[in-house]
């Protein structure tokens, strides 16, 4: 079979401070990071997962946290230099670094750049010192546009800037000041998404009193109307971007496409060439558990069974506003179409999907009701 591109995942799990809303795998620095250490046992963990390539290149790389941008850029020059020298990276390589908008981190934007990574996506959440602070983020408001100047001046083909609305306490006025104060600093790309509470975090124990459904749905309509205007298109359910300015890294994972996993508790999707079947993996959660020599990288991999595969397929495809070719749902899952035919109809007759001859196009109405489409395939 033709096997689909293949990214890869770098986790950094260190923060200078955990954020209380934050559910991913990270730790508040303490003391120096070993960062000479970490990378080669990131190097390493890479060269057990050789076997999965299949003689792939890398189609796009994306160093997430954590914290990545706590680390120096001769780290990444080392890390990316491995990269290339085990598996290759393909023409045009997108690769992204997630960095937090302090000085040390906004310093480092040119190294980073000489290290071969071309795209940073900036964690700003909020452009008002009171939001910012009720969320445990340890910038203000000046660094976020500071962190946003040296992007322009670094050199990088793209960079993105993270947004939040739906925070405590805000109202619309306060969420669309926020949008129009990025839109100001003209960034290509721009995350836009609603704080959601999550388990296992400090908000769950202790939740503060979010904006009412129907202020979440004014901030959600003005502020796609400005996004609009300001010349961002809406290609997947939180990403606007300038045109030619879309995320690959993400594109790729949401048209259901291949990638190794890295780092600590990184995931990765592989599909087999010989069988047609994908296997999700996980690595060790912990850093020292992560960095201890007599223990493997990988904690589980297990296969996404059969009847799992056409919601995973369309959970991941139907985030995307383009349309999808009705080919790919077979070319990805290897399975017959006819198997999805009642769970199509239904979603056609609901005015949730729209089908032509070759492709699926997610109606207007079935973005609004996401969740209610992507139950017709469990």
């Amino acid at each position: 079979m033709n096997l689909p591109p293949l990214s890869l995942y770098v986790h950094v799990p260190w923060c200078v401070q955990k954020c209380p809303y934050c559910d991913f795998n990270s730790h508040g620095q303490k003391g120096e990071i070993p960062e000479k250490e970490y990378v080669q046992h990131l190097i390493d963990d890479l060269k057990t997962d050789l076997h999965l390539v299949q003689g792939r290149k890398i189609h796009s790389i994306f160093i997430g946290g954590g914290t990545p941008s706590l680390l120096t850029g001769e780290a990444y020059v080392n890390l990316l230099t491995a990269v290339d020298s085990l598996i290759g990276l393909s023409e045009n390589c997108e690769i992204t670094l997630e960095a937090n908008p302090g000085t040390v981190e906004t310093g480092r934007f040119k190294d980073y750049v000489a290290a071969g990574i071309n795209r940073i996506s900036i964690g700003v959440q909020s452009m008002q010192d009171d939001k910012l602070k009720a969320l445990g983020r340890i910038h203000g408001a000046d660094e976020a546009i500071y962190a946003a100047e040296q992007a322009h001046e670094a050199g990088l083909n793209s960079f993105n800037l993270d947004l939040m609305h739906g925070l405590p306490g805000q109202s619309v006025a306060d969420a669309l000041s926020d949008l129009k104060k990025v839109i100001a600093l003209n960034p290509p790309h721009i995350s836009w998404y609603q704080l959601t509470i999550e388990a296992n975090t400090q908000f769950a124990s202790k939740p503060p009193t979010l904006p009412a459904d129907d202020t979440l749905w004014d901030i959600q309509e003005q502020g796609q109307a400005l996004l609009t205007e300001a010349g961002y298109q809406q290609y997947e359910i939180s990403g606007y971007a300038k045109p030619g300015f879309q995320c690959q890294h993400n594109l790729n994972y949401w048209r259901f496409g291949d990638y190794l996993g890295i780092g600590c508790g990184a995931h990765g999707k592989v599909t087999d060439a010989k069988t047609g079947i994908i296997t999700r993996t996980e690595k060790v959660k912990h850093p020292r558990g992560y960095m201890d020599l007599a223990k493997p990288y990988l904690f589980k991999q297990w296969p996404v069974e059969q009847h799992d595969l056409p919601f995973e397929f369309f959970m991941n495809r139907l985030r995307l506003f383009e349309a999808c070719p009705i080919s790919d749902f077979t070319a990805l899952t290897q399975l017959p179409l006819q198997s999805q035919a009642d769970a199509l109809q239904q979603a056609i007759a609901k005015g949730l999907l729209k089908q032509t001859d070759s492709h699926w196009q997610v109606s207007q109405k079935g973005h609004r009701f996401l969740n209610d489409l992507l139950e017709l395939f469990v």
